[in-house]
């Protein structure tokens, strides 16, 4: 199918489920925030199945081709998995600077970095058993965890990074032996920390995708445009994923009015595009989202393009959310009818 479209990740968590002022008035966690939730303890896994259908719905009723599960049992994209593993404490914990340059609360490295179980094949199962569509999961990158955490025990961040690789190559593994379609690693670390990218972000991401077989992508951002609102016009990092082994490449044009020039030089991988503006409370029509899909298509060919929003649909009301994602599905079917 040309121009399949997708979520890069998230959709809006239910009011009833998540304390949405609240978590739009903070960074996003790193530790775990179980203050955030509006469910006692003992009903939260049965309230997050139902938003999770919820979430799962929503994408069915606009069109999507790929959906997720809305990330709905996170509090952010990367703490549900860095909690997990081995080697962290989390009871006591560090402090490390976000993106934005403020100081935020992280887990701690106090030794040797280890995956103990699979952490996200259970949600996969829940969203292949409440669809028939194709199905992507996403998980924290090694890079990105590595600056998200203090690092009390290894000589350089680039080791502790290399033994976050190893664990996301195994959470990768068991997701695609579970029946995972597409697998993404997020790595906003590597646009907010170049130069640290460069020395070993690309050695860690390839570290991470070793010896896994399936459909891979890589999601490289500016930060949620409920936080982050000035945004430059191009990537800091994003040449240097020519070298990763990911078949795709997830990246934001909307908000940024990127200049999409820069995609000539991931020849060879399939672009995420993102095409719908976050910072924007309004439901852009199908024309501007196709509007958008074709200043990358002047450096990208049609059967290289997906079509996804910019990162952070978490923080949109549901009713915008379906709006977008109804807008962005009549954009693709709109450009099929074009290319077929």
């Amino acid at each position: 199918m040309l121009f399949p479209t997708t979520l890069v990740g998230s959709y809006p968590q239910p009011e009833w489920l998540i304390d949405r002022k609240k978590l739009a008035a903070r960074f996003p966690p790193r530790v775990r925030a179980r203050e955030l939730w509006r469910v006692e303890e003992k009903f939260l896994k049965e309230a997050q199945d139902d938003a999770t259908v919820l979430a799962i719905r929503a994408q069915e009723e606009a069109g999507l081709d790929i959906v997720t599960d809305g990330e709905t049992r996170r509090e952010s994209y990367s703490n549900r998995f860095a909690t997990a593993l081995e080697g962290v404490d989390i009871d006591n914990p560090g402090t490390a600077l976000d993106r934005s340059g403020h100081p935020n609360p992280v887990p701690r490295i106090v030794g040797k970095v280890r995956r103990r179980h699979a952490v996200e094949v259970e949600d996969l199962l829940f969203l292949k058993k409440h669809t028939s569509k194709q199905v992507k999961m996403t998980v924290p990158g090694p890079f990105t965890m590595s600056q998200q955490a203090q690092n009390d025990y290894y000589p350089s961040e680039e080791e502790a990074a290399m033994d976050y690789a190893a664990a996301v190559n195994q959470e990768i593994r068991d997701l695609f032996a579970a029946g995972a379609d597409i697998v993404q690693i997020d790595e906003p670390y590597m646009q907010a920390r170049p130069e640290k990218a460069r020395q070993y972000g690309l050695q860690a991401l390839n570290r991470a995708l070793e010896g896994v077989s399936g459909p891979t992508a890589v999601h490289i951002c500016f930060g949620y445009a409920a936080i982050i609102h000035t945004r430059p016009s191009g990537y800091s990092f994003l040449p240097e994923l020519a070298g990763c082994t990911c078949q795709q490449v997830s990246i934001e044009t909307a908000q940024s009015r990127l200049d999409c020039a820069v995609l000539e030089k991931l020849r060879g991988k399939k672009i995420m595009v993102g095409v719908l503006d976050l910072d924007d409370m309004t439901v852009e029509t199908p024309q501007k989202v196709l509007e958008r899909a074709r200043r990358a298509l002047e450096h990208l060919r049609p059967e290289d393009m997906i079509l996804a929003p910019d990162c952070g649909m978490k923080y949109l009301t549901r009713e915008v959310a379906l709006g977008k994602m109804k807008a962005m599905v009549e954009a693709a079917r709109l450009l099929r009818a074009e290319y077929r």
